[in-house]
């Protein structure tokens, strides 16, 4: 850790811990300190931080950043409360952390299941948020249009009955299967993109998801397939950016195409090739885009370039 970086724990209830990093900008900000000069990360349910990776580095020069984990993933212990793991928990224990890091205002970026934390974090401290990012989710009930189906909704009690009938095997199970070269073989099948994405990049997701608890995680799971913010985008008036991936099975590209009608005056870009990890399949691009959004809504920006940290294997199909 750097004197540019510090790390705490805020409390959440019954007496959780949450924990987060901050990381401070590398020069002064042209921004004057002002009160959107910190972007908070929202990973997706299972992830810890990876899908940030080339996009931190870009944000690094001009904004202070904010990353943190939810209960029971990376450095945060599982709640207290097992129950408490609702989009809405979510959204509150944002709020908190962002009281113990002594942040008024921030923007919000969400990757997944972070696009339903960042809107209802809108909706329920409207007054935290300054702009939301929003990066290969959906707005609500992602279950009903995983991979444009409804089977993993009608799958998911089934998968709880079993992990609850033996959660210790469960728990070892995931431990030895998840962090192999397997798991990304079939990853690469089923949904990311091999030929974008390489696989030093994803594997840090399939280490981390190793050691959520599963029924932690299909808890999380069933509480994010059941709520929805598409009540709220009508009337989102921050700035706001949608990345899509235009092959992304796990929330098709259709549904930020969606938010993009709905929320006004919305930004959307569709990355070409891009699956759900269209931010490491394409960082060019994908943090360009950043970029030039946060140099028109809170500039002046330095880089507003292409980022040469971009990845070798990043090409074209």
């Amino acid at each position: 850790m750097t004197a540019d970086e510090r790390v705490g724990y805020a409390v959440a209830p019954p007496g959780s811990p949450i924990f987060y990093e901050v990381r401070r900008a590398s020069r002064a900000s042209l921004r004057g300190g002002d009160a959107a000069s910190t972007i908070v990360l929202c990973d997706g349910i299972g992830c810890d931080g990876y899908v940030w990776k080339y996009l931190r580095r870009s944000l690094a020069e001009d904004f202070d950043q904010l990353h943190w984990h939810y209960p029971g993933h990376g450095r945060t212990p599982p709640p207290r409360d097992p129950s408490r793991v609702t989009i809405e928990d979510l959204a509150d224990d944002l709020a908190i952390v962002l009281d113990d890091a002594g942040i008024d205002r921030a923007i919000l970026f969400g990757h997944s299941m972070g696009v339903q934390v960042v809107l209802e974090t809108f909706r329920r401290h409207r007054d935290r948020v300054a702009a939301l990012g929003l990066f290969c989710g959906a707005p609500g009930n992602p279950l009903r249009t995983f991979k444009r189906t409804t089977v993993l909704e009608r799958l998911l009690p089934g998968m709880r009955a079993a992990v609850g009938r033996a959660p210790g095997v469960a728990r070892r199970l995931s431990r030895m299967f998840l962090p192999t070269g397997l798991s990304y073989a079939i990853a690469a099948q089923v949904e990311i993109n091999g030929r974008l994405l390489d696989r030093s990049d994803f594997m840090p997701y399939l280490r981390g998801l190793s050691k959520v608890d599963p029924t932690l995680f299909l808890s999380m799971l069933a509480a994010a397939g059941q709520h929805t913010a598409t009540d709220l985008l009508p009337s989102v008036d921050a700035p706001t950016l949608i990345v899509a991936g235009d092959r992304d099975g796990f929330t098709p590209p259709e549904l930020s195409h969606g938010m993009a009608e709905a929320i006004p005056d919305a930004v959307l870009i569709t990355v070409e090739g891009g699956s759900h990890t269209a931010p490491l399949e394409r960082p060019h691009f994908v943090d360009n885009e950043v970029l030039r959004f946060l140099d028109n809504h809170f500039g002046p920006l330095r880089a507003t370039r292409a980022i040469e940290h971009a990845v070798p294997h990043n090409r074209l199909p």
